[in-house]
């Protein structure tokens, strides 16, 4: 494994850590809520708004595929 995949590794091994505790599954039911994840991001009329809400939606969803991925 050459060295930029095991710092990639590493990184998401401290997602996991992170948000893997009490605290940090309580953050994660936030940012559930605050960054649309199951509501639209379509803002209608206002093209900037929506892209601004689907950026962080994209954060929230980075994450959640972190912390799902299998060792």
């Amino acid at each position: 494994m050459d060295q930029q995949n095991k710092k990639l590794k590493e990184l998401f091994e401290h997602y996991k850590i992170c948000f893997g505790t009490d605290q940090g599954k309580k953050v994660i039911e936030d940012l559930e809520k605050r960054c649309h994840e199951f509501n639209t991001t379509h803002v209608k009329g206002d093209s900037h708004e929506g892209a601004f809400f689907e950026g962080q939606r994209s954060i929230l969803v980075f994450i959640k595929s972190i912390l799902n991925q299998k060792q």
